[in-house]
């Protein structure tokens, strides 16, 4: 169905089917008890299953590539700091929402909540979750930008353009371009004068 409607690139739809195989995990384990995360765990010496945190970079990781491209494509915006600012920003927000979806869950559930949440006893379960989900969108912004546009370019048939200057739009250079053009002018006129006055004084 996506495909008939709107077609991502490959690389998108990449991303999404490895997202998908993570939470499949997660939720045929529950992500604190993950056994390759037991297995991370063991060789890094660490106090707690890392799984949880792999899943919410791997939740920014992808959003950024899935949003970045559909601002891109949908939103018009072009390739630069302003989209790459926009796009991790959306991130944080996704994650700041799923966070709230679990603390309903948590006040639905009662005792059974900290299953479902896979805290394990960390207080800072849910910052340190929105700090993963923005490090994952940091990389892949940062890492995988000119790849995209080299996809989205190879789908769409239009190469993507960097803008210098972010916060500048369309209308913004337009207009210094119309100022340019009448400074232009002018000079030509300026140049002109001496001659129209030298004709009324013969």
């Amino acid at each position: 169905m996506t495909k008939r409607r709107f077609t991502l690139t490959r690389l998108a739809l990449l991303l999404i089917f490895l997202h998908g195989l993570v939470l499949m995990m997660g939720g045929a384990y529950t992500y604190a008890r993950v056994p390759l995360g037991f297995e991370v765990q063991h060789w890094l010496r660490l106090m707690r299953n890392p799984y949880d945190r792999f899943g919410h970079l791997m939740q920014g990781f992808v959003s950024a590539i899935v949003l970045r491209e559909l601002l891109i494509r949908l939103g018009g915006l072009r390739s630069g700091s302003l989209l790459t600012t926009l796009v991790v920003a959306c991130c944080l927000a996704i994650s700041a929402s799923y966070e709230l979806i679990e603390f309903a869950a948590a006040m639905a559930l009662g005792q059974g909540a900290d299953e479902f949440l896979g805290t394990q006893g960390d207080a800072w379960d849910t910052q340190w979750d929105m700090l993963m989900c923005l490090i994952g969108a940091v990389i892949a912004t940062t890492a995988l930008s000119g790849i995209h546009d080299r996809r989205i370019a190879d789908l769409t048939g239009q190469p993507q353009i960097k803008t210098k200057a972010s916060g500048v739009d369309d209308s913004v250079r337009e207009l210094l371009r119309g100022k340019q053009n009448g400074s232009i002018r002018l000079k030509k006129m300026a140049r002109r004068e001496p001659h129209t006055y030298s004709r009324k004084a013969d």
